[in-house]
């Protein structure tokens, strides 16, 4: 009995195996072995044109921290603040805008929730045309011509090469296009959660909706919440499309220059492809950081 008990939990353990197979196929060949390559080539002199890689060691990194002005004083600051502002802004206005749409009933909940989650999907098309006739830099443009009727300006501000504006505006798009499935994540939470809790939440003296956000949906929802952390931080942190589309690559002043922008210059525009891979090993340093942050906070301690 024992042998047959043990054959039988060897059957199921391969069955699983062969159940994770096409998964584990799929993150080894467009996840774990790109970036074991980019890895690699951040050590190396590569021009993807001309040369094949050269083996430098720390030199590309070296140069990154002490000559390349444009990432220490443009890039990395306006990376940072994105990922702060979009990230932990938009994670906030992700679970505010579904708690209060789980409050609805199902027909409007899910109307709202499919126009908040619309611009995660059409984002590109409609940078490319709603934001653009939203800020052109002259009378046709709605801001500018709201504020000449206003009175606020008496000529069009060029809102997308002045880099007084660029950053703000880029900024306000990612919020705009940030409610992804992080957001469908917390209203799944929310909407799934035990009221039997809540039922005794009342008894306990719990009066009003918010004290049950606060004492109840938050601690019972925390893989939900540690799951849109992350895609949060992710999407913050890899969003170099926004300011390229609006303002190309590089944009004015570098003004809204990303990381993401900094690779595509230096691998796509310039051809470094061992340079701009040791940006894009910087960029995966610092989003594990900041993911590693979000389990601390949400994760089972």
């Amino acid at each position: 009995m024992a042998k047959t008990s043990i054959a039988k939990r060897e059957n199921a353990n391969r069955a699983g195996y062969l159940f994770v197979l096409p998964y584990g196929l799929v993150f080894a060949i467009f996840i774990l072995l790109p970036t074991i390559i980019a890895i690699g080539l951040s050590f190396t002199n590569y021009n993807a044109v001309s040369m094949p890689p050269d083996f430098v060691g720390f030199l590309n990194y070296i140069n990154l921290i002490t000559n390349d002005e444009v990432f220490m004083q443009y890039v990395l600051p306006n990376t940072v603040a994105y990922a702060i502002i979009v990230g932990v802004g938009g994670y906030a206005l992700s679970f505010v805008l579904a708690w209060v749409l789980a409050q609805l009933t199902r027909l409007p909940r899910t109307i709202y929730a499919l126009i908040l989650y619309s611009p995660t999907m059409t984002a590109g098309v409609a940078m490319t045309v709603l934001w653009k006739i939203i800020f052109t830099g002259d009378q046709t443009g709605y801001i500018n011509s709201w504020m000449q009727k206003l009175g606020i300006i008496n000529e069009p501000i060029i809102f997308l090469t002045n880099v007084n504006y660029l950053l703000p505006i880029v900024i306000l798009i990612g919020l705009w296009s940030s409610m992804g499935v992080g957001f469908l994540s917390i209203l799944s939470g929310i909407l799934n959660g035990d009221e039997e809790l809540y039922e005794a939440g009342a008894i306990d003296g719990i009066k009003n909706r918010f004290q049950e956000m606060i004492y109840i949906t938050v601690p019972t929802m925390k893989p939900q919440m540690l799951f849109a952390a992350v895609m949060s931080i992710v999407n913050a942190f890899q969003n170099g499309t926004i300011s390229s589309l609006l303002a190309g690559n590089p944009t004015p002043g570098y003004a809204a220059q990303l990381i993401v922008n900094h690779i595509e210059d230096y691998g796509f525009i310039r051809f470094e492809m061992g340079y701009a891979a040791a940006i894009s090993v910087v960029l995966l340093l610092l989003v594990q950081v900041f993911s590693t942050i979000s389990t601390k906070l949400f994760g089972d301690n």
